[in-house]
């Protein structure tokens, strides 16, 4: 490599412009210091010896733990915004207990939009309080603590499924959205915490930790289907469900306690240690100050990934204006047909199923194809041109519609079309930047920047979901 490669990868970098070998890893150690990382790295490193000589990720276990977190990091948004029918039962006057028939009211019509707000707000604040606390508290305990809120919650929700709230709608609302709000944070700190761990990992464990999320969706839209299709009671459905939940919960649990036993993941853990701040200053030798440091510095990181950051936040930020406040909304033009197509099944597959098992194929190309590059302008304008998905979404059969009446698109071939395009889009253009965030940043900022980049992303779904409940109201 030489001094007019685009970009050098870090200490803990997979990912490498061009084809090196391994006998050139004495000549990529030189080059380190002389790269755009050069300034943020302890003159005196060099690889440690976990790096050179890794171990196999025996049967893949560390992959599938990653992804297994990924599917629980985003696994209690999803059940919560794909049980679209038992909120309509239960924040309606609906006496009907097959779901069938949807009801509607105040707090129904607009739930999504204010169950995104209660879930994005509060994710902004767990993720700034995540980065302050990345060296202070341990990934054990931040995770451990963060699903066993999770896990609570969720049980109270499950609780909740089987009592009468026909008398006291407004405190359930309520408490939903409080509910929401924990469980976010929550979530949030979990998936913060473990998308910076995957930072010191190889490349292809921080896109297993990202298809995974996607794969939650893909779950939790095919469970609220099969619930509908299984039972004919509403609450029966939701029990079902939300137990789903809850026993996935536990298995992550056990997951992440599993994974410090493997030895694949013990040497890259070891690697980091290796690598982190405070170890050795900038002139070689160790500083008792530099130990001490709690808070990693934002300015370097910034100065790194601020346009894949930017990146993430417009992906996250258009996908959340219209899923799914908008895209559940989109009814078939075909519904006074009474056919179980175009009332009971058309939004959970047509809106969460599509959408998400999309999602999930535009995440997983990752794995096999990077392009554009981290520097690339190409990446910040097709992220840009994500913003067609506004108009085309809100001009289709979104019912009620109380202001604006135009419906362009009145086939249901269109929505289904517009998901799968908002789906891949953001799985394939909302991982790229997640993935290069902590590449292209010395070893020992990598999980903070794995938080930064996380912060981004749920910044993004803030600021869209206010402006969800904007367009909701201008439709």
């Amino acid at each position: 490599m030489d001094d007019t490669e685009p970009v050098q990868p870090s200490l803990n970098s997979t990912y490498i412009p061009s084809a090196v070998g391994n006998h050139q890893v004495s000549e990529d150690e030189e080059s380190e210091d002389q790269g755009p990382s050069a300034s943020l790295l302890p003159k005196h490193s060099s690889v440690p010896l976990a790096v050179r000589y890794s171990p196999k990720d025996s049967y893949n276990l560390v992959y599938i733990i990653f992804f297994l977190m990924g599917i629980g990091s985003l696994l209690p948004w999803n059940f919560f915004i794909t049980a679209k029918h038992y909120w309509l039962y239960k924040l309606s006057n609906s006496t009907d207990h097959s779901g069938k028939e949807e009801q509607h009211s105040d707090l129904s019509d607009y739930f999504e939009s204010y169950l995104s707000i209660s879930s994005t707000v509060p994710s902004v604040l767990s993720l700034v309080l995540n980065y302050l606390l990345v060296n202070r508290l341990s990934p054990n305990v931040r995770i451990l603590s963060s699903l066993l809120v999770i896990l609570l919650v969720f049980v109270l929700t499950t609780v909740l499924v089987k009592v009468d709230v026909s008398n006291g709608q407004m405190e359930f609302f309520i408490g939903t959205l409080l509910s929401v709000a924990v469980v976010s944070g929550a979530s949030n700190l979990f998936s913060g915490s473990v998308f910076g761990i995957s930072g010191h990992f190889p490349m292809r464990i921080s896109q297993a930790l990202i298809s995974g999320q996607a794969m939650g969706g893909t779950l939790s839209a095919v469970a609220s289907i099969v619930d509908l299709a299984a039972a004919n009671d509403v609450t029966d459905s939701a029990l079902a469900y939300f137990l789903t939940a809850d026993v996935f919960i536990l298995l992550c649990i056990v997951a992440y306690l599993l994974l410090p036993k493997l030895a694949y993941s013990r040497h890259y853990m070891l690697a980091a240690t290796c690598g982190s701040p405070g170890v050795i200053s900038e002139g070689g030798a160790a500083e008792g100050a530099e130990k001490s440091v709690s808070v990693p510095p934002l300015k370097p990181i910034l100065r790194k990934t601020w346009v894949l950051g930017l990146s993430v936040f417009y992906v996250f930020c258009i996908s959340i204006m219209v899923f799914p406040a908008v895209s559940s909304g989109i009814q078939s033009v075909h519904k006074d047909s009474s056919s179980p197509w175009t009332t009971t099944y058309f939004v959970p597959l047509t809106s969460f199923l599509l959408y998400n098992v999309a999602d999930f194929c535009g995440r997983q190309a990752t794995a096999w194809l990077q392009v554009p590059g981290p520097t690339s302008r190409v990446l910040p304008v097709l992220v840009l041109c994500r913003s067609v998905m506004l108009p085309l979404f809100m001009f289709c059969n979104y019912q009620p519609r109380d202001h604006l009446h135009t419906v362009l698109f009145t086939h249901d071939v269109f929505p289904v079309v517009f998901n799968c395009l908002l789906g891949l889009s953001n799985g394939y253009l909302g991982t790229l930047p997640m993935i290069y965030g902590p590449k292209v940043v010395p070893r020992e900022l990598a999980e903070p920047t794995g938080v930064v980049m996380s912060f981004f992303l749920t910044l993004g779904l803030a600021v869209g979901s206010a402006f969800s409940v904007l367009i909701v109201h201008v439709i």
